[in-house]
């Protein structure tokens, strides 16, 4: 068999059908991507580039038109591999409510685990350890509608945990959220990649998220533009904003800061590293 990264597309193509039964632009167009474990990759694009399309190949909930989707050397058109791409393909959404399916915190953690015919014990065990990854352990009794947006996206996060996934698709799984509830949802996916070792695919449009990836990968159109870490791509100002997307607050400061005829390095994203980059500057 031939040995690919833990998640390829090749020359994935999808053409969603229309009313009248003809085929549509194609929102994603023989595009290429490879994800090898371990890695962190952000997908950015402006609506309608093709990102969540892409991501919703992952797990086999879309299938493509054209081209192919390898989930850890699994092929997603086989549809006896359903079940193994999904149980090694975990898929976080945007709404934590549409995933939560019980009254009680730790039944919906177990709820995935059950269907899959895992022992009790072993179910409790996971159940347990996921909240605990997550820092919900505190609230495994508790009913799901009485916890913050943040809370119930890190539930939703468990009980795709609870699966033993290798793999963790989140398409813009913060959208819904506050800036705390993101902070809470962004940390604990950064643990997960960091500390567990969880390949992480983050379909997000907020850049500051992106900023934390190891790999950006930018849509338009159906089709790759750009890809590289952070620091290269977001590098790019022009390039970005002609996808229709804004660069991160601190390489837009320093952007225009050399287009009024300074020269101050681009591949600062953090606001500590920028300030540091301004106080050097300004000590000069």
């Amino acid at each position: 068999m031939e040995a690919r990264a833990i998640l390829s597309a090749e020359g994935l193509t999808f053409r969603y059908p229309t009313e009248e039964g003809h085929e549509e632009h194609a929102a994603l167009d023989a595009v290429n991507i490879a994800v090898e474990k371990g890695e962190f990759v952000a997908v950015l694009g402006h609506n309608g580039s093709g990102k969540s399309t892409f991501a919703k190949h992952l797990n086999a909930i879309l299938l493509p038109t054209g081209g192919a989707v390898y989930i850890d050397n699994m092929d997603t058109r086989d549809e006896n591999l359903l079940l193994a791409i999904r149980e090694t393909c975990g898929m976080v959404f945007q709404n934590p409510d549409n995933q939560i399916v019980a009254t009680v915190v730790e039944e919906d953690v177990a709820f995935a685990p059950e269907n899959m015919g895992i022992a009790p014990a072993e179910i409790r065990e996971r159940v347990d350890r996921c909240l605990e990854i997550v820092g919900m352990s505190d609230f495994k009794r508790h009913a799901p509608h009485l916890l913050s947006g943040g809370q119930k996206q890190r539930i939703a996060i468990a009980g795709v945990l609870a699966m033993e996934p290798s793999i963790l698709v989140m398409d813009e799984p913060t959208a819904m959220l506050d800036p705390s509830g993101r902070r809470e949802v962004m940390h604990t996916i950064g643990q997960l990649n960091r500390e567990k070792g969880i390949t992480v695919v983050l379909i997000t449009h907020h850049m500051d998220e992106a900023a934390q990836a190891g790999r950006v990968i930018v849509m338009s159109d159906g089709k790759v533009a750009m890809e590289g870490t952070p620091e290269a791509v977001f590098a790019r100002v022009d390039e970005i904003r002609d996808l229709a997307l804004l660069p991160p607050q601190t390489v837009d400061l320093l952007h225009r800061l050399n287009k009024a005829g300074y020269d101050l390095p681009l591949d600062t994203l953090s606001v500590e590293a920028c300030a540091d980059v301004l106080e050097t500057f300004l000590r000069q």
